[in-house]
């Protein structure tokens, strides 16, 4: 970002493929390293009262939030994202601009990618706090 404001104002050249392949490597970032994140637990939480729950409440709101909001908006996301990225990768969809990135169709499939590997790790994490939730040791404390 810096190069294309240095050679935009400075230098007076701009160039729309090097704007653009910003944008991809945001979109890259952001959309294939979410479910990374969430899978160690790097996401942004509010936690007014979950931070004083014990092991097994925080379970029970980890298993009820993967269930109720996070696989559902993922398959959500999926099924309506779907045909938005067939018929991009049907046209080999490039960019709208003169002198852009023509991948516009793999930019489009991060979506994909973001929604199924956030619907695999709301699985995982519907798994994982089930397994805390009925745990002997968990349940008497």
């Amino acid at each position: 970002m810096f190069s294309v404001v240095l050679l935009r104002y400075g230098f007076n050249l701009g160039w729309i493929g090097l704007q653009e392949s910003i944008t991809y490597l945001h979109a890259a970032v952001f959309l294939l390293g979410a479910a990374f994140t969430f899978q160690h637990d790097g996401h942004v939480r509010v936690d007014v009262f979950y931070r004083r729950f014990s092991v097994r409440k925080r379970a029970i709101v980890d298993f009820f939030g993967a269930l109720l909001f996070m696989l559902p908006v993922s398959i959500y996301l999926f099924v309506v994202c779907y045909g938005y990225v067939v018929e991009s990768w049907q046209l080999l969809e490039g960019s709208r601009e003169p002198g852009g990135l023509p991948f516009v169709y793999i930019l489009k499939s991060f979506l994909l990618i973001f929604a199924g590997s956030m619907a695999l790790q709301a699985i995982t994490e519907l798994l994982n706090q089930g397994n805390k939730i009925f745990d002997k040791q968990l349940v008497s404390s």
